[in-house]
């Protein structure tokens, strides 16, 4: 006769994990085990993931890029699609580049970039203190995280010198944002999500003072659905950067890639 699987038990976490509708309940169930740190703080993170907090919020942290960034509950959670939008602009970013990260969230963006590019002059900005707080973290001695609403909080110096502008702007259209996971609804900010009636309300805000704030030749990236490309691309380009847009389908990632033209050369006399 077997006896019967232990509270703590992997079979037993998998099991609740199963219940709960967890898809992947395996695999959560090891990283939950080999995070928590005793008995008692397994079974209530088991609880928490059961009661539908996403994995993410359960273990303090998301795996982003080949980083370990560190995600409060109520912070936006970094999406494994968006790293195709890092490895985009590390392909873009010269030695020592000024990067600014927009709606940083967690800081999981600027932070990853900064990882693989080494010495940047990196600056990131959230309107969501808790984000603020999360990113700080994150990015460390790496750059400066500021708190306010888009371009506002940022150092003045920086305008024209730019030269990688990240923004991972929400753009779920407001009539959609009630159709997500209950755990991005319920659990995530609605900032991060909102993007307004026709998801670019806050794309349009940064596309639009973008070209002051880039140095010539610098590259503003925003991530986007496959259906609001075309609409996104028409976004920047009435802002007078030139736009182009690159996918991965292995991510199932949209990017525009936005270019402030370069200065024309000084003409002799």
């Amino acid at each position: 006769m077997s006896t019967p699987a232990s509270p703590l038990s992997v079979p037993a976490v998998v099991t609740a994990l199963r219940a709960a509708g967890c898809v992947f309940a395996e695999d959560e169930a090891e990283l939950i085990i080999s995070t928590a740190p005793d008995p008692a703080s397994l079974a209530a993170m088991v609880e928490r993931r059961v009661a539908g907090l996403p994995l993410e919020h359960v273990l303090g942290w998301a795996e982003f890029s080949g980083l370990r960034i560190a995600v409060d509950p109520g912070v936006f959670v970094p999406r494994r699609r968006t790293e195709f939008l890092v490895e985009r602009a590390a392909a873009l970013a010269g030695p020592g580049a000024v990067v600014v990260d927009l709606c940083c969230g967690s800081g999981a963006l600027g932070a990853a970039l900064a990882a693989k590019l080494g010495r940047v002059e990196l600056h990131a900005a959230d309107v969501e203190p808790a984000a603020v707080r999360c990113a700080r973290r994150n990015i460390g001695a790496a750059g400066r995280v500021h708190e306010g609403d888009l371009f506002d909080p940022l150092p003045a110096s920086l305008r024209g010198r730019v030269e990688i502008l990240l923004a991972n702007v929400p753009y779920v259209p407001t009539q959609d944002v009630e159709l997500l996971p209950p755990e991005a609804r319920i659990h995530e900010p609605r900032v991060a999500l909102d993007g307004g009636a026709d998801g670019l309300d806050v794309l349009r805000r940064v596309a639009a003072e973008a070209p002051r704030w880039l140095a010539p030749g610098g590259h503003l990236l925003v991530e986007t659905s496959e259906r609001q490309a075309a609409r996104a691309e028409e976004t920047v380009a009435h802002s007078g950067l030139i736009p182009r847009v690159v996918t991965s389908e292995e991510r199932y990632a949209t990017v525009v890639v936005a270019t402030r033209p370069a200065l024309p050369p000084p003409t002799g006399h």
